[in-house]
C-alpha cells in the first residue's frame, strides 16, 4: 500500500492515474462512498492496482485500508489525501507496517525540465503547483479558489474549526511571514484567538501540508535556541501572493530560495532529520540536515550569490559542531567550487545543481 499525500492540485490524481491498468476510485463521488461501505466486499472484486483518489472522503478511511492491507494482500492500493495520517479525526490508525508513504512536493528542480522551464524566477513567483506554474497569466481568484477549496473539501473533513474568519487570518498571516520564527503570541492577538488555539491551528496547518514547521538543532551550547520553530509556507507562489509580489528584488529571492531548497530537501528526507539553528547572539543557519546513521549536521546556507555569504554564522556553529559538510546555495553562480573562510571549507553550489548532492547524500 501506499499513501500518496499532498496539498489540493499538486498533481495526486494525475500521477496516481498514471498507472497503467490501474482501477480508479474517486472517494468524492457518492456512489463510490457507498460501494466502500462494505470493504470486503469491495476489496474482494479488486485485482492487480486499486486507487482510491481522496480517500479522507471516506467516513473511516483508515478501517477500508486496514482491510486491504491485512486481508486482501494481493492487492495493490494506492490511497491519496491532501494530509497526513496524523489527522486522527478520520484516521484512528495510523496503518504502522502496512504503507509505505510519499509526500508530493510541489514542483522540485528536476520536475522543471520536465515542464519545460528552468526559469526560476517564474518558478518562485508562480509556484510549484502545476496549474499555477503552467497559467498563461496570474490571476489571484485562483488563489482565493484554491483557499475555498482547501476550506470545503479538506479541512471540514478532517477538523472541526468554528471560527473561519480567525483560522483564514491565521492562514494569511503565516503565509505573510513564512521562513520566520514562529511566536504565537504575534499571532494571537490579530486572529484574536488564545495561545493553544494558535499551536492548534498550525498542528492544522502542519497535518494538512499547508505549513512544514523546521524545528532548531540543539544540544551543545548554552545560547542556543531550543524551542522557537520556523514556519514556512508550503509554496512559493502563495507566498508571492500574500506579500503581493509580482516582481522580485534580491532579499525577496533570498528568501524564496530557502522555500525552494526546503522543497528539495523534504522530497528526500524525514523532516525529522531536518532543522535550523541559532543562538542568542543572533547567529543563524537555514537549514541543518542530520546525514547518516551517526547524523552529522550539514549545515546549508542560502544566498543570492556567493558575495552576500558571510562565514561569521556558520564559524559560530562549527565552534560547536565541528564536523560535517557546509553547502552554501546560490542564484547567480555558474559552476560549483569549493573555498576557504579560516578552517572552514565552504561549497558553493548553485541550485540547479544541488539535486545530485541532495541525493547523494539520501
Amino acid at each position: 500500500m501506499v499513501w500518496l499525500s499532498g496539498v489540493r492540485r499538486a498533481g495526486k490524481t494525475t500521477l496516481a492515474r498514471s498507472f497503467p491498468s490501474a482501477t480508479y476510485f474517486d472517494c468524492e463521488l457518492v456512489r463510490v462512498r457507498r460501494a466502500l461501505e462494505d470493504p470486503e466486499l469491495f476489496w474482494r472484486d479488486q485485482r492487480g492496482v486499486t486507487i482510491l483518489d481522496e480517500v479522507h472522503r471516506l467516513a473511516n478511511p483508515s478501517e477500508v485500508l486496514k482491510i486491504a492491507a491485512d486481508h486482501f494482500p494481493s492487492c495493490k492500493v494506492i490511497a491519496t489525501g491532501s494530509s497526513t495520517l496524523a489527522a486522527r479525526n478520520k484516521f484512528k490508525d495510523a496503518l504502522t507496517g502496512r504503507k509505505r508513504e510519499v509526500w508530493l512536493v510541489p514542483m522540485i528542480s528536476a520536475d522543471l525540465a520536465d515542464f519545460g522551464s528552468t526559469d526560476l524566477e517564474h518558478r518562485m513567483v508562480r509556484g510549484g503547483l502545476p496549474p499555477f506554474f503552467l497559467a498563461r497569466r496570474l490571476d489571484d481568484k485562483d488563489y482565493e479558489e484554491w483557499l475555498s477549496s482547501y476550506w470545503a473539501k479538506d479541512l471540514s473533513e478532517l477538523f472541526v474549526v468554528e471560527k473561519r474568519a480567525a483560522f483564514n487570518r491565521f492562514i494569511e498571516l503565516v503565509f505573510a511571514q513564512s521562513g520566520g520564527q514562529f511566536e504565537a503570541q504575534a499571532f494571537a492577538g490579530p486572529c484574536e484567538i488564545s495561545r493553544p488555539t494558535v499551536h492548534h491551528y498550525l498542528s492544522i496547518l502542519e497535518t494538512t501540508l499547508l505549513a512544514t514547521v523546521v524545528r532548531p538543532y540543539f544540544g551543545g551550547g548554552a545560547t542556543e535556541i531550543k524551542s522557537q520553530p520556523k514556519v514556512y509556507a508550503f509554496d512559493t507562489g502563495v507566498v508571492a501572493y500574500f506579500k503581493e509580489w509580482d516582481s522580485l528584488r534580491d532579499p525577496d529571492r533570498e528568501l524564496l530560495l530557502e522555500h525552494l531548497v526546503l522543497g528539495e530537501l523534504c522530497a528526500r528526507f524525514d523532516l525529522r532529520r531536518l532543522h535550523y539553528w541559532r543562538d542568542k547572539q543572533h547567529h543563524e543557519i537555514d537549514f541543518v540536515l542530520e546525514s547518516g546513521r551517526r547524523r552529522e549536521p550539514i549545515a546549508i546556507e542560502c544566498k543570492t550569490s556567493p558575495t552576500g555569504f558571510s562565514p561569521e554564522g556558520l564559524a559560530a556553529f562549527r565552534r560547536t559542531y565541528p564536523h560535517g559538510r557546509n553547502l552554501v546555495v546560490t542564484l547567480r553562480q555558474a559552476q560549483p567550487h569549493t573555498k576557504r573562510h579560516g578552517d572552514l571549507e565552504v561549497r558553493y553550489v548553485p541550485f540547479d545543481q544541488l539535486a545530485p548532492i541532495f541525493d547523494e547524500l539520501r
